[in-house]
């Protein structure tokens, strides 16, 4: 075990010092050549390395079944030129002071957060892993909205340590995942707004709601907890805008809880369609900037007696929907 832990701990300090040394030179350069040289960095993986691109590739052939082959290669092919310049722009996010990010962001929907904050209510902002959701938080923080996120631990210790002490930085405050059932609730009882990402496989304690015309295991947790602090919950998403000024565009819509049904199981329910229904017109809007990569239709419905084609990979089980949520699964 200590020989294990040992070279763990070696691994995990030679990619940190890569991490600080990219860093170190992704805030040197200026923002436009940063942002090209992250593309192209994106643009060279996408075509020699091509991490899970099968898995991408299979993500798009479900939710756009109608589409060519040759669509969806550029779609994955772009995603990657995507991700490079946004990796880059987070990178430098760290660095960067509220008026700077307050010229490159816009945002579309401010008045949810100012109402909200005159009501002394709390605010559920559901994203998805679309478009730069670290720069579109850091232009919540910017505006002057106290602003909590929910993050799971990375892997390496080092890296989760740097991620925390960057977004602290910036105003933020992490409430780790474990925690989340207490911390949101708390945040949000104080009239703090809290990010959740919504758009995962949340496995046996997910709900399964339709995305793409497909049945998706989705985390119940962004509506229960908003409804547990009589908080206000509204999709966020932010879009980058090439060649625009300023670079990205901060949306973000409210749900309305009371319309959502009578029961909390119904409410629940129905808020999380909606939510997920909104991440779907804007991934269909802008697909090259959506994570594809991650297995997003993993778990079947448990009333599946054979999964869908291709709605599993090769070599994956079918998984079912159980009870209650554990506190590290309710996002």
């Amino acid at each position: 075990m200590s020989a294990i832990s040992g070279s763990k701990r070696v691994r995990h300090g030679v990619e940190y010092a890569v991490l600080r040394a990219v860093t170190a030179v992704c805030r040197a350069l200026p923002g436009v050549v940063a942002d090209r040289v992250g593309a192209a960095l994106g643009g060279v993986a996408g075509r020699l390395w091509r991490p899970r691109w099968d898995v991408a590739m299979k993500q798009l052939r479900m939710a756009f079944p109608d589409a060519d082959e040759a669509w969806r290669r550029g779609v994955v092919r772009r995603s990657y030129v995507h991700f490079g310049a946004e990796a880059v722009a987070a990178f430098r996010l760290a660095g960067a002071r509220s008026g700077e990010i307050l010229k490159r962001t816009r945002m579309v929907g401010g008045e949810v957060l100012e109402e909200a904050a005159r009501a002394g209510r709390g605010v559920v902002l559901v994203s998805g892993h679309l478009g730069n959701w670290e720069v579109g938080t850091a232009g919540v923080v910017a505006r002057g909205f106290p602003t909590e996120i929910v993050a799971a631990p990375q892997r390496n210790v080092l890296f989760d340590r740097y991620l925390t002490r960057s977004r602290e930085r910036l105003g933020m405050k992490v409430i780790p995942r474990r925690e989340a059932r207490s911390g949101v609730v708390a945040a949000l009882k104080a009239g703090r707004v809290v990010g959740i990402m919504g758009d995962q496989d949340a496995r046996r304690a997910g709900i399964f709601v339709d995305y793409f015309g497909r049945p998706a295991s989705t985390a119940r947790g962004p509506a229960l907890l908003a409804m547990r602090a009589g908080a206000t919950i509204a999709t966020f998403y932010t879009i980058r805008k090439p060649g625009g000024k300023p670079a990205y565009e901060i949306h973000i819509t409210p749900l309305d809880a009371e319309k959502a049904g009578r029961s909390r199981a119904e409410r629940v329910a129905a808020l999380t369609q909606a939510f997920t229904r909104r991440l779907e017109e804007f991934v269909s809007e802008h697909p090259e900037q959506y994570l594809w990569h991650h297995r997003r239709w993993k778990t079947s419905p448990p009333d599946e007696r054979r999964p869908r084609p291709a709605a599993t990979l090769p070599g994956e089980k079918p998984v079912a929907s159980a009870g209650e949520p554990r506190p590290e699964e309710y996002v």
